[in-house]
């Protein structure tokens, strides 16, 4: 088969088989890395919420240094990220770094194991680095294995997939905190054999070209990226969609911590419980990247964008209504999740699309450090708030309400055909 072919998304049969055949080994493997990720950070969470610590010691730990060791690594890694993604074979990428993460599962279970809640902490924030390594890449094998037309189906697949495994690593988390106590082991083991499934995965990702194979790596990285985002400034579409997707993770952020608080702090319920809740917001944002997928068919649809911003307002003040039970505060989530869906793929796709094949990977990387900018910013801010004025967490559903109209307006004012 000529592999021109294939990495020009060509629609012949017979290139057009092998990129669907390496799209769902991509869906599996990407499946596979947000589960673990997710699991791994929950577990962690719920083990410091179950070790009785003093409320102030808590919010430290868990708003403040568990997010953040999941969210740096991305800020790091992303731009290092984008230049292996464009340096080298994409499917290449892929199958080194879920070896990578193979020895530090490894290095988790040990840790788990032995109840060092330091050291698994350290565990998160490398598993973490792989996967910021390995983003550019299967955000940028995209375009590489989809024609054009079906790439808003392959991202409403892509966040539907990406969503349902942090549905169920959420409820893994807690399941597992919870089941395993003093037997943390058994949570390792389970977190090494994804590993292993992740690893069989990627080798069923095609061969592909690398996009700028002889492109040079540079260590100022912070230039690198401004660089990026000044040539991200000269498409009025591209820029926008990089500012919504920070924004999207931050505020996506605030939410799932949000709920974990309001859980034990409002609800009064235990980990398995915040589990559900959690996994209700993302089957949300699951179910509807999917229906906004398939609404979009063969074209991005950025109108989809600012009512689905009105949506998320609207739901989250509903969350801050005194006295409202489990089950109704479970099925808001579920619609507030839908209507997230309907702005991330949009988003996604504008992203993925208006760069140019030899920019791809970089810019790509550029947006996705500055969503863990988004998601890095958000323990900051939401525990300088517990330390100035420790707002309830029905309060906090309130400001998410209205910072996402202004940041509605602020899209609109960047983007006028926003509105249209």
């Amino acid at each position: 088969m000529d592999r021109t072919a294939v990495n020009s998304g060509e629609d012949s049969s017979l290139s057009g088989q092998r990129s669907l055949r390496g799209f769902w080994m991509l869906t599996i493997t990407q499946f596979q890395g947000a589960f673990s990720d997710n699991a791994l950070r929950w577990l962690i969470g719920f083990l410091v919420l179950q070790a009785g610590l003093p409320r102030e010691r808590r919010d430290f730990l868990f708003v403040l240094v568990v997010p953040l060791l999941f969210s740096l690594p991305f800020i790091f890694f992303s731009i290092p990220g984008g230049y292996f993604a464009d340096r080298h074979s994409k499917r290449t990428i892929t199958v080194r770094t879920k070896f990578l993460e193979l020895g530090i599962m490894g290095y988790a279970a040990w840790a788990l194991a032995g109840g060092h809640l330091i050291y698994a902490g350290v565990a998160l924030f490398l598993v973490c680095s792989q996967a910021a390594i390995f983003g550019p890449t299967k955000y940028g094998l995209l375009p590489e294995l989809l024609p054009l037309r079906r790439l808003s189906w392959g991202n409403g697949i892509i966040e539907l997939t990406t969503f349902l495994a942090a549905i169920l690593g959420t409820l893994a988390g807690g399941l597992l905190a919870h089941h395993f106590a003093g037997r943390q082991l058994y949570s390792g083991m389970l977190l090494i054999a994804l590993s292993v499934a992740g690893i069989a995965s990627s080798l069923g990702i095609p061969r592909l070209r690398a996009a700028d194979p002889y492109r040079e790596f540079s260590w100022n990285w912070a230039g690198n990226l401004l660089r990026v985002v000044r040539a991200m400034g000269r498409d009025r579409f591209l820029i926008t969609a990089v500012t919504a997707n920070t924004f999207f993770w931050f505020l996506a952020s605030l939410l799932l911590l949000n709920i974990v608080l309001f859980s034990t702090d409002v609800l009064r319920v235990d980990e398995v419980h915040s589990s559900y809740l959690l996994a209700g917001l993302s089957l949300g944002i699951g179910v509807g990247s999917f229906a906004a997928g398939y609404a979009a068919r063969e074209r991005i649809a950025h109108g989809m964008i600012l009512p689905a911003m009105m949506a998320i307002s609207g739901l989250s003040l509903l969350l801050a209504w005194p006295g409202l039970g489990f089950a109704a505060v479970l099925w808001l989530l579920v619609a507030l999740g839908v209507s997230a869906g309907f702005f991330a793929v949009p988003v996604n796709a504008l992203i993925q699309a208006r760069p140019a094949r030899e920019e791809k990977g970089r810019m790509i990387a550029a947006a996705n450090l500055l969503s863990f900018v988004g998601i890095a910013l958000q323990p900051v801010a939401q525990y300088g708030m517990l330390r100035l004025g420790h707002p309830a967490p029905g309060h906090v559903f309130v400001i998410a309400a209205g910072i996402t109209v202004v940041m509605a307006g602020v899209l609109w004012g960047m983007l006028p055909e926003l509105g249209r």
